[in-house]
C-alpha cells in the first residue's frame, strides 16, 4: 500500500504526535496514512488498522486519553490567540462517501474540546448567491479564525468530486479547480493554518450494512436518505475521482490522509491522532499575564 516513503513501523511508543498517555499505537498514523508517490486508493484495505495493535476496547481508553490532551492543546490555542501570542489554527477537512462516520467524528473527537474554539461548516448544494460566485467563494469565508479549530464537514472537494462524477462542470472547469484548491490551501497555510485533510475509505459492503442498519432501526429512519442509493450505483465513479483528487491536490502545505474506515473506532482514534499531530507543530503557550500580578493580589485581597 504505497503512502509515504517514511512509512516504516516504530517499536515501542515513540511514534511521533499520539497522545502521551495512549498504549497501542506501534507506528506514527501522521506517516503511516499520508497520501504520498505512487499511492492507489484502490490498494487500502478498509478494515486495516495501520499502526495500532489494539482492539476496539483498547481504543475507547485510549480515545479518551488523547481527547484529554487535545482539549488542554485547544485551549492553550484560543487563549494565545486572543492575546495576539499566535496567528495559528488548524483546519480538519472531513470527505467521505455517506454512512463512513464523520458524523462520530465530529461527536466523539471534535465534541470533546471546547466548543468556543470549534468552528464547523457543512457544505451543501450550493444557494443561487453561492452559484454567482466563484466556487471557492463561500468556502473561504468559513475558513478557521486564528485560534480555532475549524471543521469542514464535506467541503470545497465536493465541488469537483460530485462536479465531476454528476457532470455538473466541464472538464475544463474541474481542472481549473483543483488547481484553484491547491492556491487556496497553499494561502491558508502561509497565513499560519495547519490544513489537515481526511478521506474516511469506507468499504462498499460496509456502506450496505450501515444503510440496512437504518433501514431495520426507527431511531435511525431519520439518517437514511434515498439519494444515498443514487450515489451507491456510481461507487466506481467516485472511486476514480477522489484517486484524481490525491494525484492532483495531496501538497506539502495540505497533506491528505486516508484513514480506513470500517472499523469506525480506528477511525475516530487516526483522526484524533492527526488532530494532535497538527496541534502539537503548533506548540501553543499559556500566553504571559498583561497586568502586574502582585498588584492585582493586593486589591482582591482587599475586596
Amino acid at each position: 500500500m504505497p503512502r509515504n516513503p517514511d512509512n516504516d513501523r516504530i517499536p515501542g511508543h515513540d511514534v511521533g504526535m499520539t497522545a502521551n498517555s495512549q498504549k497501542y499505537w506501534t507506528g506514527d498514523p501522521s506517516k503511516l496514512l499520508r497520501v504520498g508517490p505512487g499511492f492507489r486508493l484502490a490498494d487500502v484495505d478498509p478494515r486495516d488498522t495501520p499502526g495500532y495493535d489494539g482492539d476496539k476496547r483498547h481504543a475507547d481508553d485510549d480515545l479518551a486519553a488523547g481527547a484529554d490532551e487535545v482539549s488542554q492543546l485547544q485551549e492553550r490555542l484560543f487563549a494565545a490567540s486572543r492575546s495576539d501570542a499566535t496567528d495559528a489554527s488548524v483546519l480538519l477537512v472531513l470527505q467521505a462517501m455517506d454512512t463512513a462516520g464523520k458524523g462520530g467524528i465530529l461527536r466523539h473527537v471534535v465534541g470533546s474540546v471546547d466548543p468556543q474554539g470549534i468552528s464547523i461548516a457543512a457544505f451543501k448544494k450550493p444557494t443561487a448567491e453561492e452559484l454567482a460566485h466563484d466556487f471557492l467563494w463561500r468556502v473561504e469565508k468559513r475558513a478557521p479564525e486564528r485560534g480555532f479549530i475549524g471543521v469542514f464537514d464535506r467541503s470545497h472537494y465536493e465541488d469537483v468530486l460530485i462536479g465531476k462524477v454528476r457532470r455538473l462542470a466541464p472538464d475544463d472547469e474541474i481542472e481549473r479547480r483543483y488547481g484553484a484548491i491547491n492556491d487556496f490551501e497553499r494561502r491558508l497555510a502561509d497565513s499560519g493554518t495547519r490544513v489537515v485533510k481526511v478521506m474516511l475509505n469506507i468499504s462498499y459492503k460496509e456502506q450496505r450494512a450501515r444503510l440496512e442498519e437504518r433501514l431495520d432501526r426507527p431511531d435511525k429512519y431519520w439518517k437514511y436518505n434515498p439519494g444515498d442509493i443514487d450515489e451507491r450505483q456510481l461507487w466506481p465513479e467516485y472511486m476514480d475521482a477522489y484517486q484524481t483528487v490525491f494525484d492532483r491536490t495531496a501538497t506539502d502545505a495540505a497533506p491528505w490522509y486516508v484513514i480506513p474506515a470500517d472499523r469506525k473506532w480506528y477511525a475516530r482514534l487516526a483522526v484524533q491522532a492527526l488532530l494532535l499531530d497538527a496541534l502539537e507543530s503548533i506548540d501553543p503557550q499559556w500566553p504571559d499575564a498583561t497586568f502586574d500580578i502582585d498588584v492585582e493580589r493586593r486589591r482582591l485581597a482587599a475586596t
